[in-house]
């Protein structure tokens, strides 16, 4: 393997001198999502921006005040079953994004408001134990109702529908097009400017397996967070490897221009980024950087999320406990069965917390989304708790790395 000799790339100097013109004379990028143009399912006059309170601002404090932003601090990121604080979880990950979005964001005069609000909601819809996690509720999901569970389109279903803040629809577009698991060199935007658009759009990726790869955030500053959600896991998952002892050091990467260090792949992307995106109405890799981009993830699976969550000796457990899980909370709830957890913790909690819907109308929906909604907003611990309460006798137990292992 090469070493990781890749310089920090510092910005072109014309675009720097142009920037710099910018911030002197105020000005902002034709392509920037003003405030003005901030689009509601309802027009409700405490929705309304003021001075104190700005549109997407506004965004921000809905999504940072639901209760699935706080179960963000107890949901994978990649390393699941370890006890270690300093390993990166959900709540981290999208502080990460909403900064490095930000600061790209900042420099090509951009609404830094949405980008914030885009970057952290677009994870609330995420399902305990990480990518594994998502993969087995899918597919539980699937073997029932012929639909697919992808956590960003469930995290709008949360910001918009399980709690009904009425956010706006460019950050829920912004979240349904963020899966930064499909790089592109350029990202241009679409043309979702409805709520009707939206809600097919979500219909699509819930009947299509496909669907999800055709989405393309409709605001440059949805475009920014979904490279940023790159930016920000690449080089933090290896931190985090190393960390884990997965990885002995950076040897097992290569690079020729971003770098194989935390660091140097934030620096050198949101550089080539801004040197290839600003004035443009396109957020824009240079071919060398996207390339090395485009490696770097490769690597990152073949050394890191191929062992994904340490699951070596523990996913198979963990994709049977979701399908027992799954079934259990089914069947409780289309028997009735009100002392399950599925009514207790999940019906009468929600509805609670949503403020606009009843049990009645939410038990009236079909029962394998209301299972799917539960389990999908479990934290990892919680779903530990669940299982053993619900299978007290059952030998599936999940075994993990504790703090004093090393001991």
């Amino acid at each position: 393997m090469k070493p990781n000799r890749p310089a920090y790339l510092t910005l072109d100097p014309l675009v720097e001198q142009a920037i710099l013109e910018d911030r002197a004379t105020h000005t902002l990028s034709p392509w920037r999502t003003p405030d003005e143009a901030v689009v509601r399912r309802d027009d409700l006059p405490h929705d309304r921006a003021t001075l104190t309170r700005p549109a997407f601002v506004r965004d921000i404090e809905k999504v940072l005040n639901i209760p699935a932003y706080n179960r963000y601090a107890d949901k994978t990121q990649v390393f699941s079953f370890v006890q270690n604080d300093e390993i990166s979880r959900r709540g981290l990950h999208v502080q990460l994004v909403s900064r490095i979005a930000r600061g790209i964001g900042g420099l090509l005069g951009l609404n830094c408001d949405l980008i914030e609000a885009i970057a952290l909601g677009h994870d609330v819809g995420h399902t305990p134990f990480g990518h594994a996690g998502e993969r087995f509720l899918s597919a539980c999901y699937h073997r029932r109702t012929g639909r697919y569970f992808n956590h960003n389109v469930h995290s709008v279903r949360v910001l918009d529908e399980l709690y009904r803040r009425n956010i706006s629809l460019q950050t829920l577009d912004g979240v349904l097009c963020h899966n930064g698991e499909f790089a592109q060199q350029v990202l241009r935007v679409g043309d979702t400017t409805s709520f009707e658009q939206l809600d097919r759009l979500v219909a699509a990726c819930n009947a299509d397996e496909q669907a999800i790869k055709t989405l393309r955030p409709t605001t440059l500053e949805g475009c920014v967070v979904r490279v940023s959600d790159m930016i920000a896991y690449i080089g933090k998952d290896r931190q985090d490897a190393l960390a884990m002892g997965v990885l002995g050091d950076y040897g097992a990467f290569d690079s020729d221009v971003i770098g194989t260090t935390n660091a140097r792949i934030i620096n050198n992307l949101t550089v080539d980024i801004v040197n290839n995106s600003y004035g443009q109405d396109r957020i824009a890799l240079s071919e060398e950087v996207f390339c090395d981009l485009k490696a770097a993830k490769r690597q990152n699976y073949e050394v890191i999320y191929l062992k994904e969550g340490m699951v070596d000796e523990t996913e198979n457990i963990v994709e049977e406990m979701f399908e027992d899980m799954y079934a259990r909370l089914l069947d409780d709830l289309v028997a009735g069965r009100e002392d399950s957890p599925i009514f207790r913790h999940h019906v009468k909690r929600l509805c609670a917390q949503s403020r606009s819907i009843t049990p009645e109308g939410y038990l009236a929906g079909e029962p394998n989304q209301i299972v799917v909604d539960y389990m999908a907003s479990m934290t990892d611990s919680y779903f530990v708790a669940i299982y053993e309460h619900l299978f007290p006798g059952s030998t599936r137990r999940i075994q993990t790395r504790g703090y004093c292992a090393d001991l």
